[in-house]
């Protein structure tokens, strides 16, 4: 059974140098996904989100696997972020962010088969945020992202870079909420070593 990868087959939007900031053009793409507000280290909602997030998208790929015969790798962990001040990302104020939190699904998971594994995972655990997660379908189009290798904490400087050298230098401006894709798993990897790709829609000036 062939094993679908996103990260394989959109290797381009999946990778990313880390030094510079490239343009892509990002297709449509559908998630599972739970929205929240508050600092992702210490608020019990943010947490609670991951974690409905993880158990639907692994009952989704062992739902598609028995009733499709069709198999699929687990998408990494995304994420879209927005304030209602933009500066609370470069001052890292945590506690104003919005976030909207993210797995990839394959586009043959249906609103059926994806309810009725919110259904199986809830007929097995009791999961706070369960009854918030939904699907979601994202059309990101041209977009200026570039790898943050380092922890997520130090991400201002590349943020500020972006912000205030990159758009205006090429006359662009933003056209969508801020973008990270997770690459390393944070709870296995030194904070040095994550790889975190930040993505930002934009349009011209």
């Amino acid at each position: 059974m062939d094993k679908y990868d996103v990260k394989k087959a959109h290797r381009n939007l999946y990778s990313a140098p880390s030094k510079e900031f490239t343009l892509v053009d990002v297709p449509e793409f559908r998630y599972a996904a739970v929205d929240g507000r508050g600092d992702p280290n210490t608020s019990p909602e943010y947490a609670n989100a991951v974690q409905a997030l993880y158990s639907v998208a692994y009952t989704v790929k062992f739902t598609c696997r028995r009733t499709l015969g069709r198999d699929f790798v687990v998408a990494p962990l995304e994420g879209l972020w927005r304030a209602d001040d933009p500066t609370a990302f470069l001052a890292r104020r945590k506690e104003a962010w919005e976030w909207t939190m993210m797995i990839g699904q394959p586009d043959w998971v249906t609103e059926d088969v994806f309810r009725a594994a919110i259904d199986e995972v809830a007929e097995k655990k009791d999961i706070p945020a369960l009854g918030r997660v939904r699907l979601l379908t994202l059309t990101e189009g041209t977009c200026a992202q570039i790898l943050h290798i380092g922890s997520y904490d130090d991400e201002t400087p590349t943020l500020a870079r972006l912000h205030e050298h990159y758009l205006p230098d090429n006359g662009l401006t933003f056209n969508g909420d801020h973008h990270e894709i997770y690459l390393s798993d944070a709870r296995r990897t030194p904070p040095a070593k994550l790889k975190t790709i930040l993505r930002q829609p934009v349009k011209a000036e």
